[in-house]
């Protein structure tokens, strides 16, 4: 009996001391985490403008060759290889001796003839008194008048040869046809130049305004317009605005006008060819510069942007996002990524407006995970100042909080 009370007494011993350790097990159990903070956007449905970047090359708006009207020895060069010519201007002298002796002879043929038609005159004149008279006959005043309209044909011609003998005197002065800047004189002093040769003695090209051409596939250009016969895209200004993208990445400063589209499409690239004019006052654009031209075609009226942070690539390229839905647990989404507008990348497909798509803390949470979502602000380094695809309201904000 003693032995079973002493068996008993054990027992509940260590009974206890287990309850005990696992009592301090318990309480050293560090407590649960709580849900990681992310920044999430609100995506909803916006009016956004289909902006394309195209290649292109830079043009003048005209361009003259400056080539002799008349056939002689250069002697002198009065342009400046360079610079700004106006029109009219001397750029070239043909000696001009031979044409001022032409002048000379054309001129004396000139007064010869008007010496013959004075005296067809007089003779007319006279012959007409005498038949008056009944002195003269009929055939007298008949060769009278005919000498006296030959002399005046005489003279008619003289007076041509004459002006064409001036014309080419002053032919001998090659002017400028166009304003604009010139280029390097390709003939020099004391080179026998011909007026049906094929030398060009220099270029002139106006670039200010310039042209840019640039192109565009012609099947993007159809896509185009059946989505705005469509109403899916509106039209914007009722004068497209283009913009200059440079070689080195810099964007031109002055924004130009779209001229025209060609109305056919090159058969061996199958591009339609476009032209912008720009204002070039200080001639920073040069003919032969190859540029991007950003063109606004359109704009779309139910886009969905979200930060180009949000968007996730894996090994093979496929874009996706994380979502947060309505348990904020975290879902993870393919989507298709169109256009870039400032710092948001346009989703084509994938997201629909509402969604909430996490745009900070990335590297604190992963699909399936519970988060407490926090609305996100693009910073100034984010987000530059002006642009047209601010990340979200402050109702946007506040949705996105709930």
């Amino acid at each position: 009996m003693r032995a079973g009370k002493l068996g008993a007494a054990i027992v509940l011993g260590c009974g206890m001391a287990l309850l005990a350790g696992c009592q301090k097990e318990e309480a050293a159990a560090p407590p649960a985490m709580p849900p990681a903070e992310v920044g999430i956007v609100l995506v909803a449905e916006e009016a956004l403008p289909i902006v394309n970047e195209l290649p292109g090359r830079i043009a003048p708006t005209r361009l003259a060759e400056v080539r002799p009207r008349v056939s002689g020895i250069l002697v002198e060069r009065v342009f400046e290889q360079g610079s700004l010519v106006k029109e009219g201007d001397v750029l070239y002298r043909i000696d001009p001796a031979p044409f001022k002796v032409r002048v000379d002879s054309a001129q004396a043929l000139l007064r010869k003839a008007e010496a013959s038609r004075l005296q067809a005159r007089q003779t007319a004149d006279r012959q007409e008194r005498l038949r008056k008279s009944n002195v003269a006959s009929q055939q007298e005043i008949d060769n009278a008048v005919a000498l006296l309209a030959q002399a005046d044909a005489d003279v008619a011609a003289a007076q041509a040869s004459l002006a064409e003998a001036q014309l080419n005197l002053q032919y001998a002065e090659v002017k400028a046809p166009i304003s604009g800047r010139i280029g390097r004189a390709l003939i020099t002093e004391g080179a026998l130049v011909n007026a049906n040769g094929t030398e060009n003695l220099a270029t002139i090209q106006q670039l200010d305004p310039i042209y840019a051409d640039f192109t565009q596939p012609a099947a993007d250009l159809i896509r185009l317009r059946k989505a705005l016969q469509d109403g899916q895209l509106m039209t914007g200004k009722n004068e497209a605005e283009v913009q200059l993208v440079l070689d080195d990445g810099t964007r031109y400063g002055a924004p130009g006008r779209l001229l025209f589209s060609e109305a056919a499409v090159d058969a061996t690239t199958g591009q339609v060819t476009l032209r912008g004019e720009f204002p070039n006052p200080d001639d920073d654009l040069l003919p032969g510069m190859y540029v991007r031209v950003q063109i606004e075609q359109g704009v779309e009226k139910s886009a969905l942007a979200v930060p180009q942070q949000s968007v996730q690539r894996d090994a093979g390229g496929q874009a996706s996002v994380l979502i947060v839905n309505a348990e904020n647990k975290v879902e993870q989404r393919t989507v298709v990524v169109g256009r870039i507008i400032g710092n948001r990348y346009v989703i084509a497909q994938g997201l629909k407006a509402g969604d909430r798509v996490v745009a900070e803390g990335f590297q604190k949470t992963a699909p399936g995970a519970i988060v407490k979502p926090e609305p996100w602000v693009a910073t100034p380094a984010a987000e530059p100042a002006g642009d047209d695809s601010k990340t979200k309201s402050a109702e946007q904000a506040a949705a996105a909080s709930e």
